[in-house]
């Protein structure tokens, strides 16, 4: 059996990152200082797709090492209803792998005239959202043929976390992103445990995190459909205890992301009482209980769920193929969707 491009793609994903981090720098610090001019109050993201759930990590990370509020703005604002925005001290940020939607790229224009400064984090450079930016954050994912993107959101969060800590100047943060390309390069040949079993004959799933891992199961949730056909929704490990608990059952899956953060003991405590409602709860994490799988780390669990995915992105192409599937050419998708 040959080698799927999204498992090739997935396994470039520690030496973009690494190549990313030490490329862009200069545009990190750049950013620093622009901020440190400003009166900060509020920053704002655009994005569709897995770039909006990259944004969603952003969004905790951002409020996490900074305490400011960020929001999503939706794209028709301007591009559909044509309104204007008020964004004085505010940081607009752009996640666009193609930057040439023109949903996007109008609403980069309207926070612009709004007062914001403008950040467009693109894996093309010659695009209409990057030249008109006042900072661009370069990808360098180079070219992605599998219709799943896997290193493209992958470069995209390590981007965001760096945003973060140079806006934050946390130290944490930043030590934990210059672990990040080995912390990746670690989950290669990692084995998927009882997951792969029990997914390859699942109908449906939950996908859980709380913080920065809520993105994550974003993404992981959408992978599971665009790759696998399987049904699969992402929640918050705390709303899950709510109406979507009416769903579970015996046997019923549930893939957690577990980072070794502030969460993790509440986290495990909600996984408990899923399990004793019957649920096969599988978690991805650096701190592994039972017969989970061990998970590298960064040494910051704020980004762990990232390292996290990268295995999870293995393990889903794998479900893929044991589903009868080929991860390549899910049917009913193309590389690339424009909105207006």
């Amino acid at each position: 059996m040959s080698r799927s491009l999204m498992l090739a793609e997935a396994g470039q994903s520690p030496q973009v990152v690494a190549e990313l981090l030490a490329r862009e720098a200069p545009a990190f610090e750049a950013l620093a200082r622009a901020v440190r001019g400003r009166d900060l109050r509020l920053v704002s993201t655009a994005a569709r797709g897995s770039s909006d759930h990259a944004a969603t990590v952003f969004k905790y990370l951002m409020e996490l090492e900074t305490g400011l509020p960020v929001v999503s703005i939706g794209p028709s604002i301007a591009s559909v209803y044509d309104r204007p925005l008020r964004l004085e001290g505010a940081m607009h940020v752009t996640i666009s792998q193609s930057g040439a939607s023109p949903d996007i790229v109008a609403l980069q224009a309207a926070a612009k005239a709004g007062g914001a400064l403008t950040v467009a984090v693109v894996n093309v450079v010659q695009s209409p959202v990057a030249a008109a930016a006042d900072i661009v954050v370069s990808l360098g994912a180079g070219e992605e043929r599998s219709v799943a993107a896997t290193k493209s959101f992958v470069s995209s969060v390590a981007a965001l976390a760096a945003v973060a800590a140079a806006v934050g100047g946390g130290e944490a943060l930043k030590a934990g992103l210059e672990r990040l390309p080995a912390a990746l390069s670690a989950t290669e040949g990692l084995p998927f445990g009882a997951a792969l079993d029990v997914l390859s004959v699942a109908n449906s799933l939950f996908v859980a995190g709380r913080g920065p891992g809520y993105g994550i199961a974003l993404e992981a949730a959408l992978k599971a459909k665009e790759v696998a056909a399987l049904h699969a929704e992402a929640f918050s490990l705390a709303e899950l205890q709510h109406g979507p608990m009416r769903l579970v059952g015996p046997g019923f899956p549930i893939v957690a992301f577990l980072p070794d953060d502030a969460g993790l003991v509440g986290n495990r405590q909600v996984l408990k009482r899923l399990s004793g409602m019957g649920a096969r709860c599988l978690a991805l994490g650096s701190r592994p209980e039972a017969d989970e799988v061990a998970l590298p780390s960064t040494g910051c669990g704020l980004i762990d769920p990232l390292v996290a995915l990268l295995h999870y992105y293995r393990l889903i192409e794998a479900v893929s193929r044991a589903r009868g599937f080929d991860p390549d050419r899910p049917p009913n998708l193309a590389k690339v969707t424009e909105t207006l």
